[in-house]
């Protein structure tokens, strides 16, 4: 299995007319033969696969990609709890094959969906 790099920016939406292409997300993702998230390589896969959060004047937060059968794919971040125990999740929606200029929806725990435009994959 190889993870790729898939990076992502914020799309034009509300309070972002223009998008923002320094809001980011960098997720390390397995896709299947249709480019979408390959649910049975996490499920297999020990190993956590990373995700970051990138916003301009705040710290980088770190985390890793979830999958569950019911709810779909999920980015868990990881604040200042040892246990993990305060890692709030942000919904992620794939709506097409990522590759460059496909879109995908982020639904952040404390704010509505926003559109964000995969910007680069590349192997990790």
């Amino acid at each position: 299995m190889r993870l790729l790099n898939v990076t992502l920016a914020m799309a034009p939406g509300p309070g972002f007319p223009e998008g923002s292409p320094d809001h980011r997300y960098i997720i390390a993702l397995a896709l299947d033969h249709d480019g979408r998230p390959d649910a049975s390589a996490w499920i297999a896969d020990d190993a956590p696969w990373r995700a970051m959060r990138i916003r301009p004047g705040e710290t980088d937060i770190r985390g890793d990609v979830q999958y569950d059968p019911d709810s779909g794919w999920s980015l868990r971040f990881f604040n200042l709890a040892d246990d993990r125990s305060d890692a709030p999740t942000t919904g992620l929606i794939v709506h097409e094959t990522l590759r460059p200029g496909a879109y995908v929806t982020v639904n952040e725990p404390q704010g509505e969906p926003r559109s964000f435009r995969v910007v680069g994959v590349e192997a990790s």
